[in-house]
């Protein structure tokens, strides 16, 4: 009796151990797979050949719920199977919803914004590497890629007419090419048949407008005065006037002038528009759609000249004849010796 008895104990033991791992284990998988473990979203940007410790530790304390619970689901996953990019860890999920998102790069969108003043290639490359994944020596080279650029009708010369600025979404771990077949299907959306018409009434192909607008783009940051300005230099350049365009000139010294001087002007190069007739062969810097637009919806005056204005509040002066315009000069002049003396 005694022997039938022990054996019941041992059974119902058994039976309760059996009860208590599978409520472990049961509850263990619960927590892993159905329960959520995340506080808030969370922005998870992982690098080739990242490890799944550094990752484990990247995710602040604040954000998971269960720290044990997300060190399991990570333990099987090893450093060859982790897919780089840009991820959010969403509110809510359990934890094994890192390790799946991780293996299948499932990837969430960043914003590439690309705006200001861009007229230096290197410039360029650095405001989309901080972006992106790429360095900026890979998207310095994309910008002098004759093979690369020429699939989209341009060339290291003219590639600043390519840019179009604006806010892109695009993955993280988007090379050139992808961010390049994006600024050409802005480039061609703005081209449309009503741009294209305006562009010849005014005597100008679409590159020809892109190197006029980086003239004005690269004259002024006050964009109430771009149709003015890109008015002034297209009667010029109807007139067969010379631009003399003193941005065309900082463009040959890399933008490292403090002032464009007399000296200055007589530099030899193509860009110069003291020295040559017409256009320079390319744009001066990336022109945005409000200097486009200027060039294409230019103010219709008899303007050939125009300076700084002496209230140095970013406007300008403008002026009909060369004296007027040396009058406005002069003015300008006694008001910057006043500030640099005073």
């Amino acid at each position: 009796m005694i022997m039938k008895n022990t054996w019941k104990f041992l059974v119902l033991a058994a039976a309760l151990v059996a009860v208590v791992a599978i409520g472990i284990f049961g509850g263990r998988w619960y927590g892993d797979n159905r329960k959520p473990n995340f506080s808030k979203n969370y922005e998870l940007f992982v690098y080739p050949g990242m490890e799944t410790s550094y990752i484990l530790k990247s995710i602040p304390e604040d954000v998971v719920l269960r720290r044990r619970s997300l060190e399991r689901v990570m333990r099987d996953l090893s450093s060859d199977q982790i897919k780089p990019g840009h991820y959010v860890i969403e509110k809510g999920k359990p934890s094994i919803y890192v390790p799946r998102m991780l293996r299948a790069g499932w990837q969430t969108p960043v914003k590439l914004v690309l705006s200001g003043t861009m007229r230096l290639k290197g410039a360029i490359a650095r405001k989309i590497s901080n972006q992106m994944m790429m360095d900026s020596a890979t998207v310095a080279s994309a910008l002098d890629d004759k093979e690369l650029l020429g699939n989209y009708g341009f060339g290291p010369q003219d590639v600043f007419s390519l840019f179009m600025p604006d806010t892109y979404e695009v993955y993280w771990t988007d090379g050139m090419k992808e961010i390049l077949d994006k600024q050409k299907a802005a480039y061609d959306a703005f081209w449309t048949a009503d741009n294209l018409k305006k562009a010849a009434d005014q005597g100008l192909t679409q590159k020809e407008v892109s190197v006029v607008a980086s003239i004005v783009k690269a004259e002024s940051n006050h964009e109430p005065e771009y149709p003015s300005i890109a008015g002034v230099y297209l009667n010029r350049l109807h007139q067969g006037i010379r631009l003399q365009a003193d941005p065309t000139v900082a463009y040959c010294f890399g933008y490292k002038l403090n002032r464009v001087l007399f000296k200055h002007l007589e530099y030899d190069s193509p860009y110069n528009t003291y020295r040559n007739d017409g256009l320079p062969p390319g744009p001066i810097c990336v022109p945005d759609k409000a200097s486009l637009e200027a060039v294409l919806n230019p103010d219709r005056h008899g303007y050939l000249f125009f300076c700084a204005s002496p209230e140095m509040d970013g406007t300008h002066r403008f002026a009909r004849t060369l004296s007027e315009h040396n009058r406005n000069a002069r003015e300008f002049q006694r008001a910057l010796d006043a500030r640099r003396f005073n």
